[in-house]
């Protein structure tokens, strides 16, 4: 590795020093007297090293280039380095205020979120299987610890357990999918793979593909933990409900997307030749988790709990566009869809969770039938969760409805018409339970008594910010647009 690596790897670099840095200053002033003030400090600390990660990727943007021999510094991966870097920055403010009384630890929480950035920011752009599953094991290992953070909370550590248990089985899987490959191959380079693919003589080729086939599927089940697919989503409710309620947020939108970056880089670099095997499976995959996501979501009665069985079917409509891709220069590529998707919910269900974060907190409460007469205790928090709603629904204006015209779009042009029918019904469906929660906050009267729900100052610019760009992807989508059809069009292989 030489010095012009080091420039391909700001990013990553600043974000360890980042997230050393809130570690010493958290223990530094742990127990001097009056150093509370300072520790307060400790978010912003975290934000600033954010945002000069974000700096950081100005000079990988605009070309493909191989990084110390298992990175790729592409436009793809600049992509979801920038939404994980957005992301984790928005939930770091919707933290701030979630935290105050319920934990003492609150500085290795800002350090851990600034861990679990890094992680995403190695998996995203790793072009080696080793490098990809290290990568995919410290997102996992760090997001454990930030699901069981809540120490004196039973609900937290079953959240974390359970999560842990499901974790180490879906890594274990994959692992064993990246053995097939490199037994076949001999190589854990994805171009190398992709290559041994490509020209491998006819027998031997046939012998590759009989291999290629389990090992799609091993692989699907890591990839598919992550992305919370059916049948790999059995964490998902019990984790989301029981895990602090901005990891929650984190967890169905930073850590879902760094589980499609991968799907994406892996099956369409190194099984493109096998295209045909895995398209089959996406599209029975995304079926089934689509109507199971949405049909349990219609039987829940706890906020967190229905967030969670929808971000199982939101990830359904997302493996729409990987299943249609349609890479020859068309509007609808399919995988600019599931980027545009990806961006456009993580602003959606984040700024959802916020408005889950603020009553929380105000009142204790996570079931949906206590946004009773919302609109009366807090108007505004209400009008807010109405945009996030109607966006997860697909509802114009909003960025959801541009992620699902989209992905939509690219599975109507490869004329997937059985496709387009469930997902169409399971829309429908969605929209029931998502204006079940608007009823109950418009049209229900609120318990006698209901106080008005404040909310903290880093908390309000969380949900400006969210709300604003929910909005704003789906008026004047076409920077995103572009954005995101420039980034799929090359994928590094070496």
């Amino acid at each position: 590795m030489n010095l012009t690596d080091l420039t391909y790897l700001l990013p990553e670099l600043i974000l360890l020093l980042a997230a050393t840095a809130v570690f010493l200053l958290d223990l530094l002033w742990l127990k001097r007297p009056g150093a509370e003030g300072k520790r307060a400090l400790l978010p912003y600390v975290a934000l600033v090293g954010l945002g000069l990660a974000a700096l950081g990727l100005i000079p990988s943007l605009g070309g493909v280039r191989q990084v110390a021999t298992m990175l790729a510094a592409d436009p793809f991966a600049v992509f979801f380095k920038a939404l994980a870097i957005i992301g984790v920055a928005v939930v770091i403010l919707t933290a701030i205020p979630y935290l105050r009384g319920r934990t003492p630890y609150r500085g290795e929480f800002y350090a851990l979120l600034l861990a679990v950035t890094l992680a995403v920011c190695l998996a995203v752009g790793a072009t080696n299987l080793v490098l990809i599953y290290l990568g995919m094991e410290f997102l996992s290992i760090t997001s454990y610890v930030l699901v069981g953070f809540l120490r004196h909370d039973c609900k937290s550590g079953e959240a974390a357990l359970k999560y842990f248990l499901y974790g180490a089985t879906a890594s274990a899987v994959m692992l064993y999918g990246m053995s097939l490959l490199y037994g076949a191959t001999g190589t854990t380079d994805l171009g190398g793979i992709a290559a041994a693919f490509a020209s491998a003589p006819q027998g031997a080729g046939a012998g590759l593909a009989w291999l290629g086939t389990p090992a799609i599927i091993l692989l699907l089940a890591g990839f598919g933990f992550k992305a919370s697919l059916v049948p790999f989503h059995q964490w998902a409710p019990d984790t989301y409900e029981g895990a602090p309620t901005p990891v929650t947020a984190f967890l169905s939108t930073v850590s879902k997307a760094t589980g499609f970056a991968v799907l994406i880089r892996v099956f369409m670099v190194v099984l493109a030749a096998m295209q045909y095997q895995w398209t089959a499976l996406l599209i029975a995959v995304s079926i089934v988790t689509m109507t199971l996501g949405n049909l349990t979501a219609l039987r829940q009665t706890n906020i967190k709990r229905l967030l969670a069985y929808s971000s199982i079917a939101q990830a359904g409509y997302i493996l729409i566009g990987v299943a249609a891709v349609w890479m020859s220069g068309a509007t609808f590529t399919g995988l600019n869809g599931v980027l545009i998707y990806l961006f456009a919910y993580l602003f959606t269900n984040v700024g959802a969770f916020a408005v889950v974060t603020a009553v929380e907190s105000a009142t204790g409460a996570t079931e949906v039938k206590d946004y009773a007469g919302l609109v009366t205790r807090s108007p505004w928090l209400a009008g807010l969760l109405f945009v996030f709603l109607i966006s997860l629904a697909g509802i114009p204006p909003t960025g959801g409805f541009m992620g699902k015209f989209f992905v939509f779009g690219a599975a109507v042009q490869q004329r997937l018409w059985v496709l387009v029918a469930i997902a169409a019904v399971n829309s429908v469906i969605a929209a029931f339970y998502y204006l079940n929660v608007v009823r109950y906050m418009f049209f229900t009267p609120a318990e006698e008594g209901a106080e008005p729900i404040g909310v903290a100052w880093p908390l309000r610019g969380a949900l400006l910010v969210t709300a604003v760009l929910t909005l704003l992807l789906g008026l004047a989508p076409g920077p995103l647009i572009t954005w995101a059809t420039h980034s799929v069009q090359l994928l590094a292989l070496r």
